[in-house]
């Protein structure tokens, strides 16, 4: 566990990782205690678009784990600042929620639905039949088409949920065209990601459920990686994958203990 305990920095995914829906997971409070004591720099970056960074703050206070909004990167940000540097200005018609939508507006774009630059996806629970015709009717006639991240379902307390992927399918079948997905795997995402941090790759380690996202993300960033088994990739499922992460362990409470070792 040397290399583990010689990381400077931390990228922790939230879902699966550190609650599940309005539960939080085992161990969550004694890593970030740990965090803190041993002066990590520690981003949560979460491939959700829903909610915004004070959100997520809110959310993790009300669970019982104080950290503030600074510490928190979502898809939705790196959605905004992909489009920002693409066409700065732009118009989008969107399928999402607040999260998307503020990180949008607060990025330069407008909102549009008769003739938008961009059709952008993210989780909804508004999600209906009408948004969807209607962002079909828009690629076809000639928007670009943008999702926030390519997962198919999350975690939640019952289960899981369709996400992003799975929303954007119809669209990409029904139109043909392929959308291009910024949150993770993207290397786009690590990149923002240890620019935030002001960390090194080689002094980093990400934290994640997923081999498909998270872990396959850390590879491909040259970052170390740690899958936990608390979402969704369990054993068997990992076994799947032609990679595979530096180190598998329960949850993240099991971090502290063997980073001393």
């Amino acid at each position: 566990m040397k290399d583990l305990r010689g990381k400077k920095a931390f990228i922790c995914d939230m879902d699966g990782v550190i609650y599940h829906g309005n539960k939080l997971l085992p161990g969550v409070k004694e890593f970030v205690n740990w965090l803190r004591e041993e002066e990590k720099k520690f981003l949560f970056l979460t491939n959700g678009s829903q909610r915004s960074p004070l959100e997520l703050q809110q959310k993790l206070a009300r669970l019982g784990v104080e950290v503030g909004k600074d510490h928190y990167y979502t898809s939705a940000l790196a959605t905004a600042g992909f489009l920002a540097q693409q066409q700065p200005g732009c118009s989008v018609f969107v399928i999402g929620d607040a999260g998307l939508i503020n990180a949008l507006y607060d990025g330069g774009m407008t909102m549009n639905d008769v003739n938008p630059d961009y059709v952008v996806v993210g989780e909804s629970k508004t999600y209906n039949m009408d948004m969807l015709e209607h962002a079909v009717n828009l690629v076809i006639g000639g928007a670009k088409l943008i999702g926030t991240n390519p997962d198919l379902t999350g975690p939640t307390e019952n289960g899981i949920s369709p996400a992003t992927g799975a929303l954007m399918a119809p669209i990409e079948l029904a139109t043909g065209n392929k959308a291009y997905y910024v949150g993770k795997p993207n290397p786009l995402m690590m990149r923002q990601a240890l620019k935030r941090l002001e960390s090194r790759r080689e002094d980093t380690v990400i934290v994640g459920d997923r081999m498909d996202t998270d872990i396959i993300s850390g590879i491909e960033s040259e970052i170390s990686t740690v899958l936990v088994l608390s979402g969704v990739t369990d054993e068997k499922e990992m076994k799947r994958f032609a990679y595979r992460p530096g180190y598998v362990l329960e949850g993240v409470g099991d971090i502290p203990g063997l980073a001393e070792k």
